[in-house]
């Protein structure tokens, strides 16, 4: 995927479009995804990310009548630079909080950032594991101690594009499994297993998703 300047996401290589939904448990807090694929979208394809395209998830050319500013702002260090580290007994939590996009998987549960100090426990252990997996902008990170090893999901390469019931929006785009984002200057940035891009246009943290969609009600549909 390229970010083009002030303009779409340029996806080539026939990558999977899937929509993923935000699932939500008896109390409303995030619990897990629910995958429905799209139609194949073809070897090459621009998805909106001014936010105001006839055609979403795709480019219609909107962003040139709008001028929409698509300037990337966003921290390029490497994640373990940018991460605090959060220490529990056998598991570390790593979080880079700019790049938070307001999933909500952190909260159940007494939230992972007090999970982790009891994660000898192996419940809290296991639910520590899936709700740090389940964030989708890789903000967080569960990390093994032992090995020094970060513990991902396995999730094969595709773009979802994040639907969010509970609060009555629509999300990010998702790149899973290891997509290769390029900047508009051509710079790439590092290869992480999960990533989330604004397409909204209101992220003060561009190209990345920084939660702005929740607060302005964004509507992909």
């Amino acid at each position: 995927m390229t970010v083009t300047q002030d303009g779409p996401y340029m996806v080539t290589g026939g990558v999977k479009l899937s929509e993923q939904i935000i699932a939500t448990g008896p109390d409303g807090s995030s619990e897990a995804w629910i995958e429905r694929d799209l139609p194949p979208a073809g070897p090459r394809y621009a998805l909106c990310r001014c936010g105001h395209s006839s055609k979403k998830p795709f480019c219609d050319g909107t962003h040139a009548k709008v001028g929409f500013d698509g300037t990337e702002v966003a921290n390029r260090a490497p994640f373990l630079d940018q991460a605090k580290t959060f220490d529990g007994p056998s598991l570390a939590l790593l979080d880079a909080e700019s790049l938070c996009a307001f999933a909500r998987f952190c909260d159940p549960n007494g939230q992972v950032w007090s999970q982790v100090a009891a994660t000898d426990d192996p419940n809290v252990h296991a639910a520590f594991i899936r709700q740090v997996q389940n964030c989708p902008s890789g903000r967080l990170v569960a990390w093994d101690k032992e090995s020094e090893t970060a513990l991902e999901p396995e999730l094969a390469p595709s773009i979802g594009l994040i639907e969010d019931p509970a609060e009555a929006c629509s999300g990010p785009i998702w790149l899973r499994g290891g997509i290769a984002l390029i900047a508009a200057d051509g710079k790439e940035y590092e290869v992480r297993n999960r990533v989330t891009l604004c397409r909204c246009g209101e992220s003060k943290n561009k190209p990345f998703c920084d939660g702005a969609h929740a607060a302005i009600k964004f509507h992909a549909k």
